[in-house]
């Protein structure tokens, strides 16, 4: 008799949870302000350290995808708890800004970049009937970060100080992570089938599992990629300055600041379950289109905002859509290149992500050190792409029909 399948919903709530200590990573901005009075560094070099943190995290899922492919995500994940909470521990002693590049830049970014590429991909595998929300949860968790830690770092930071801060917090993550980590595992392929039941027969159809070189042969990928760019710019501009625009545009104090802060975190993290969930019952493309419009809309708001309420509203609504875009492409790439090679084929979408993360915090940071303390021309910079973002999304859904006619059968 075989032995009893393990419980998937264990397996997700695993994930979950290392992606919340992972999404820490969002509070960055509340680090930052601490950072620069301490060294002296310009905020364009103090955001640096931000960018490529995220910059790192599909390098790692592209390089360790293929081994998490074919031989679990159990130690992969596992080895990414370690870099991730090393990484902080030692950006507590850093005393230059090389020291904070490679501690949180790259050895923390690698770290989150090898767990989150395993925490998003295996509850894809283990939930092919629930692909969106599956995706929407755990992409949740690592949006809830900014949540549940910007009002604990700035309390840490307050009673203790901002090096000390990254030292607790590293300890933390990696016992937390390294735990959890235990518990993550594979579907076997006849588990996976039987959980199929009520998957979306379209994206059942365009599930060929491709290779990672096959998928970068196609033209779809390209087109993808760039949507997905587009719907992080905003986010990520957003989440990597939140607490200097609250503080400097609406004039908030750091405290009040971090609250909101942690209120963007919440609605990043409910896009990525509402979306998720709405893109399987609607559609994913028609989902996308929702959100860049709303995107772009709450960018235009953002740059008259003077008011707490009218600040909340619109950051809140930018950042709901740019959890959606992280909880809905994983499915998206499922949907189009199949779950066999998910690790190694999401890292090189999520390459995406990594671009954004360099262009969108610094973009707005040399627009406001060009005019004067002004954001708002990096506001409609992201405003006019999320245009873009409608006619790409567009195309590819065109381009999708024309294969369907094509690929049925004439009775």
């Amino acid at each position: 008799m075989s032995k009893k399948s393990p419980n998937r919903w264990i397996i997700l709530l695993a994930c979950v949870i290392i992606n919340l200590c992972l999404g820490a990573g969002y509070a960055w901005s509340v680090f930052q302000t601490p950072l620069i009075e301490q060294f002296g560094w310009t905020t364009s070099q103090a955001s640096l350290a931000f960018s490529l943190s995220f910059g790192m995290v599909p390098i790692a899922m592209i390089i360790f995808g293929p081994l998490q492919d074919r031989k679990g995500p159990k130690k992969i994940t596992f080895g990414g708890g370690i870099l991730f909470g090393l990484g902080l521990l030692a950006t507590g002693s850093i005393n230059s800004l090389i020291g904070l590049y490679l501690t949180y830049g790259v050895i923390a970014g690698m770290g989150i970049g090898m767990a989150y590429g395993c925490c998003v991909a295996t509850p894809v595998k283990w939930f092919p009937d629930k692909r969106g929300l599956a995706g929407g949860l755990t992409a949740a968790g690592f949006g809830s970060g900014a949540i549940v830690f910007a009002p604990l770092a700035v309390s840490l930071i307050e009673k203790f100080n901002v090096m000390s801060t990254f030292k607790i917090l590293g300890i933390a993550f990696l016992i937390v992570i390294c735990l959890c980590a235990l518990l993550v595992q594979e579907p076997k392929k006849e588990e996976q089938e039987e959980k199929k039941g009520t998957q979306n027969v379209s994206a059942l159809a365009n599930s060929n599992d491709a290779t990672a070189r096959e998928m970068l042969k196609t033209g779809k990928f390209y087109i993808l990629w760039a949507m997905y760019i587009i719907g992080c710019i905003s986010g990520l501009m957003i989440i990597g300055h939140a607490s200097p625009i609250a503080q400097e545009q609406i004039g908030l104090t750091p405290q009040v600041a971090a609250v909101a802060v942690s209120i963007i975190g919440l609605a990043n993290t409910l896009g990525r379950i509402v979306w998720g969930s709405v893109s399987d019952k609607m559609g994913r493309y028609k989902t996308l289109i929702l959100m860049y419009i709303m995107a772009g809309v709450m960018m235009v708001l953002l740059n008259g905002a003077r008011s707490f309420g009218m600040f909340i509203i619109t950051v809140s609504g930018i950042a709901l859509c740019f959890g959606g875009f992280l909880g809905i492409f994983p499915s998206i790439t499922a949907d189009n290149f199949g779950t066999k090679n998910l690790g190694v084929n999401y890292g090189f979408v999520f390459t995406a992500f990594g671009l954004a993360a360099i262009i969108a915090p610094r973009m707005a940071a040399v627009i406001k050190e060009s005019s004067g303390g002004d954001y708002g021309r990096a506001f409609i910079i992201s405003a006019l792409l999320s245009i873009a973002g409608i006619i790409l999304t567009l195309i590819i859904t065109r381009q999708q029909k024309k294969t369907q006619v094509m690929s049925t059968p004439v009775e």
